[in-house]
C-alpha cells in the first residue's frame, strides 16, 4: 500500500533543510555586513568614523543575520522536534511557525530595503568637489548619490575617476551591498517556502485526524 505524500513527518524534514538554508544565509549576511565595516580590509576608516550611513546600520549583523538565525534555530528545532518541541502540539508547532516566519521575515526585508538604498546612494567616499562647484577641495560623502545624470552602477568609467579613497570603494560598496540584497532575498524567498510548509503540514495533521 502506498503512503501518502502528504505526512507531518515529510513537512519537519522540510522544516529541517529550510532551517539550515536559513541559518546559512543569515552568516553569510552577517559576513558580508562585517565586511563592509572594513573597506580594503583596512581598520582605520572604521576607527575615523569614514564608514557609510548604510553599512553602520548593520542591517546584514542584526536584520538578515541575528533575526533570521533566531528564526532559523527556532524552524530547525521545530524540524527535528528537539528540547521542548519534542511532544509539542499541534497549536505550538503552527505558533512557533508563525513567530519564526514573522521574525525571519521582518529581518531580510529590513536588510533587502538597506541594501537596496545602500546601492542606490552609491558609496561613502573621498571625491573631488571641484568637479561640482569649481572649487579645488576633497571631501567625504556620496558623490554618486546627486549625479543624476549618470548612473554609476552601469558606468564603470565613474567606479576608479570618482572616489579617491578607499581605493576600491565602489567595487568593494557595489559587491558586497549586491550580495546582502541577493541573500536577503534568497531569505525572502525560503520565508515563505516555510509558511507554505507549516500551511501543508497543518492540512496533513489535520488530515490524520
Amino acid at each position: 500500500m502506498l503512503s501518502s505524500p502528504c505526512t507531518p513527518a515529510r513537512s519537519r524534514t522540510c522544516s529541517r533543510i529550510l532551517g539550515l538554508s536559513l541559518g546559512t544565509a543569515a552568516l553569510f549576511a552577517a559576513g558580508a555586513n562585517m565586511a563592509l565595516l572594513f573597506p580594503n580590509w583596512d581598520v582605520t576608516y572604521l576607527l575615523r568614523g569614514l564608514i557609510g550611513k548604510h553599512a553602520m546600520l548593520g542591517t546584514g549583523l542584526w536584520g538578515g543575520g541575528l533575526m533570521v538565525l533566531t528564526a532559523a534555530i527556532l524552524i530547525s528545532l521545530t524540524g527535528w522536534r528537539y528540547g521542548c518541541f519534542s511532544k509539542s502540539g499541534l497549536c505550538r508547532s503552527v505558533l512557533t511557525a508563525l513567530l519564526s516566519s514573522g521574525l525571519a521575515l521582518l529581518g531580510a526585508l529590513i536588510c533587502f530595503v538597506t541594501s537596496g538604498a545602500a546601492l542606490k546612494d552609491g558609496p561613502f567616499c573621498m571625491f573631488d568637489i571641484s568637479s561640482f562647484n569649481q572649487t579645488q577641495a576633497w571631501k567625504y560623502g556620496y558623490p554618486f548619490k546627486d549625479l543624476h545624470s549618470r548612473n554609476y552602477l552601469y558606468d564603470r568609467l565613474l567606479w576608479k575617476s570618482v572616489c579617491l579613497e578607499p581605493s576600491t570603494a565602489v567595487v568593494w560598496h557595489v559587491s558586497l551591498f549586491s550580495a546582502l540584497l541577493c541573500i536577503s532575498l534568497l531569505q525572502l524567498l525560503l520565508v515563505v517556502a516555510h509558511v507554505i510548509n507549516s500551511l501543508l503540514g497543518l492540512f496533513c495533521s489535520l488530515c490524520e485526524k
